[in-house]
């Protein structure tokens, strides 16, 4: 009898790593709190009471009315916890996501020219690349002030080139595709071509780099309002809570340890995501 031929067959997509799993919750964690908490009565991360000040998380002497203890000032380490991290995970996907549309834009437009568009462009990214983006950040803080708008602005220039970089490549791939030469052929305008057509096709990628690009925005932010250059009272950030409890961590190390394991986790979660997708994308 002769064999019958058989086709192996899997699932298209392998299943979701327990660490992944793990992260999303932490994700979802957040973003319940960052949405329920301050919609709670009676609740307000700047109350003050001094009868109440550097009490100790639950566990080394405090109490579960401040599980997490209080600062110098007696206010609530939790609720100024989903405070900051409101404001830092709002400013880390604001920039990402500008990031994002400077460094798309500029590839595609480096790819579609090329000549010396493209050679110009090329420069440009290899230059911020060799960078450090701090000294950057720095530097544009030094010369323009500290306000919230510019914050914002400077923290979406970090990590574009590789947006371009991805971007330009991926176009240039696309650009020999049937599908591109037919709609070239047939006079279709160029921007319609790569937003409808192309920008689709490399948009997962896209994504993926996207989820490395917002941990590290995150870790800018911390190193920047630490520094004092970023989030200014009576805001709130992980990054100037974590500057603010430095000054307390003989007598109140809760103040910055709860901050900083905080951003340890959301970097480390996203980035594990980031992994995890890319795996996925890599195998499609």
């Amino acid at each position: 009898m002769p064999a019958i031929a058989t086709e192996k067959t899997g699932r298209r997509f392998p299943g979701m790593p327990l660490t992944a799993q793990v992260s999303i919750l932490w994700l979802v964690l957040c973003l319940s709190l960052i949405a329920v908490v301050p919609l709670l009565p009676g609740v307000n991360n700047a109350s003050v009471n001094l009868l109440a000040r550097l009490k100790p998380p639950v566990g080394f002497g405090g109490t579960w009315t401040h599980f997490l203890g209080t600062d110098d000032l007696g206010r609530d380490i939790f609720l100024r916890l989903v405070a900051s991290l409101r404001t830092s995970l709002a400013l880390a996907l604001g920039a990402t996501i500008l990031s994002a549309i400077i460094g798309t834009t500029i590839g595609i437009l480096a790819a579609h020219f090329r000549g010396w568009v493209d050679q110009v462009i090329v420069a440009a990214v290899d230059a911020q690349a060799s960078v450090p983006f701090i000294i950057v950040s720095l530097t544009l803080t030094a010369l323009f002030g500290n306000n919230i708008v510019l914050f914002i602005f400077i923290l979406g220039l970090f990590g574009w080139e590789r947006f371009a970089r991805l971007s330009r490549a991926m176009t240039l791939a696309s650009r020999g595709r049937g599908y591109v030469l037919a709609m070239n052929t047939l006079g279709f305008p160029w921007p319609r071509i790569y937003l409808r057509h192309v920008l689709p096709n490399i948009a997962s990628t896209l994504l993926v780099t996207a989820t490395i690009n917002f941990p590290e925005v995150i870790l800018l932010e911390t190193s920047l309002s630490f520094l004092g250059l970023g989030i200014q009272p009576p805001m709130s950030s992980l990054g100037n809570m974590l500057g603010f409890g430095r000054s307390y961590l003989l007598t109140g190390w809760w103040i910055a340890v709860v901050p900083g394991v905080t951003i340890f986790l959301c970097t480390l979660t996203v980035s594990i995501i980031g992994d995890w997708a890319r795996n996925v994308i890599g195998r499609a």
